[in-house]
């Protein structure tokens, strides 16, 4: 036994004899005091004497104990606080009591899934049974937007991984019936709110459920039909509601899934951008905005995976890989028929240079979505896409290529991501030193689309050849 170890020991038994010979003192006085007819006082002194006892065993215990075991029980001590105060702190997060309705739960497990389907009958039953409640509509709201984004091919991250996407003419085919069903969700729940808001003015429900249906046609606006001005009004106005209820009540986190991605955003928008679509005096905190996110993605009642969404997505462009891969790899396990998180694990590896293991993450992908019932509305062709990225980084041109064809030839890929893998498959060819399998490539991106960012890529590519 080496000298510490042997201090340890001896003074923990020290401590140890100290309270043992302390208990068969208060024996000794316990009978006397007995006698004397002062029970309540021993009951006092056993219950402190008691302690010392415990903290004498303690100590003991504690200096007799290996480092590791030591470091092994101050982790779990740890580990208990924080839990503790993670239920107290679950404990003061306010929401609507719909939010928390098995039946509201319900339609989200299925809305979180990408079952819209699904969620929107529970939804529709939902509204039907609160009438004038806007919450109730911002559901239906909520499920009909992304529905169609996914449609639309438009709720890969990769699209919004750099600012490209905020420049430039891109070609998407808007469904005008379901774009009216969204404007119309929209207007119908934020004239809800503001029914309960002119009797009630401080209705924090009213006031989120009005935030959060201006920021869902926000959404839609920007990324559907590219309406940044209009989309950023919007968006503002949202911002400017969820505030509020944060103002009147902290402990309402919903609301932070607003304010935080406004706050990010604006802050992370380019001044040229911003000048653009003429808010050049509107200023934004990422770090704000971060924040706020990763209490929302830990404690928000509806707007938790949301959040941890949107925080997937700002660590990605700032290339924070690997956090970005653990949340979703988390949000995988929760969700594990949601075919973006599959499909987000494939894409940040490959952006984090794990060539090959984003190939087969992105092969799992696509083999778990040709399961019978495996994923909701999975699109096949982001993945192939994917997989067309990470193969062609490894330099497997011909491989690639397949890959770029199997989504480009997809019934249900949309224009724009059509003309992207044409521009990627010419752009492979081109590595490959065949310019004129590239030249037929390049031709069918114009041919779908002449005034498009791929189209500008394709007629340059096809006066100089694509090199690395």
């Amino acid at each position: 036994m080496q000298n510490q170890e042997r201090n340890d020991f001896c003074s923990g038994h020290v401590a140890f004899q100290g309270a043992e010979r302390g208990w068969s003192l208060r024996e000794r006085s316990n009978k006397a005091r007995t006698a004397a007819g002062g029970e309540e006082a021993i009951r006092s002194l056993n219950w402190k004497q008691g302690i010392v006892d415990k903290l004498g065993r303690f100590i003991y215990y504690w200096q007799t104990m290996s480092v590791q075991r030591r470091k092994l029980l101050y982790s779990l001590g740890l580990m208990l606080v924080a839990v503790y105060a993670g239920q107290m702190r679950a404990e003061t997060i306010h929401t609507a009591a719909l939010n928390r309705s098995p039946q509201v739960l319900a339609g989200f497990q299925c809305f979180y899934s990408m079952d819209y389907d699904c969620a929107r009958v529970i939804f529709q039953r939902v509204r039907a049974e609160h009438p004038g409640d806007a919450l109730a509509t911002d559901y239906l709201l909520n499920d009909e937007v992304f529905e169609e984004l996914n449609r639309l091919d438009l709720l890969d991250s990769t699209f919004y991984a750099t600012n490209g996407f905020l420049t430039g003419n891109h070609l998407v085919q808007e469904d005008p019936k379901a774009a009216a069903r969204i404007k119309s969700l929209a207007s119908e729940a934020v004239n809800e709110a503001d029914a309960r808001l002119k009797t009630t003015p401080n209705d924090v429900d009213a006031i989120f459920a009005r935030g959060w249906a201006k920021s869902l046609e926000a959404t839609y606006i920007a990324m559907a039909e590219r309406g940044f001005g209009q989309a950023f009004r919007l968006a503002s106005q949202a911002r400017s509601d969820c505030h509020r209820a944060l103002e009147i009540d902290p402990d309402y986190v919903d609301a932070k899934l607003v304010v935080g991605v406004y706050e990010y955003v604006v802050g992370a928008l380019p001044w040229a951008f911003k000048l653009l679509i003429g808010f050049i005096g509107i200023h934004g905190s990422k770090a704000t905005g971060m924040a706020m996110l990763q209490d929302d993605a830990v404690h928000g009642a509806i707007t938790r995976v949301d959040a941890n969404t949107a925080i997937m997505l700002f660590l990605r462009r700032e290339a924070k890989y690997d956090l970005a891969i653990e949340i979703a790899q988390q949000m995988s396990r929760e969700y594990p028929h949601n075919y973006l998180f599959s499909l987000e694990i494939a894409n940040l590896e490959k952006d984090r240079g794990l060539g090959m293991t984003a190939v087969y993450a992105y092969e799992r992908t696509i083999a778990d979505a040709k399961k019978p019932d495996f994923f909701h509305n999975a699109h096949l062709e982001l993945a192939y896409f994917g997989l067309g990225e990470a193969l062609r980084g490894q330099k497997h041109y011909p491989e690639a290529e397949a890959a770029y064809q199997a989504a480009a030839q997809d019934a249900v890929t949309s224009p724009e991501l059509r003309q992207r893998c044409l521009v990627a498959a010419g752009m492979t060819y081109d590595l490959a030193g065949n310019h004129a399998l590239a030249v037929h490539e390049y031709e069918q991106v114009i041919a779908i689309g002449h005034d498009s960012v791929e189209a500008n890529k394709a007629r340059e590519y096809l006066r100089s050849p694509y090199r690395e």
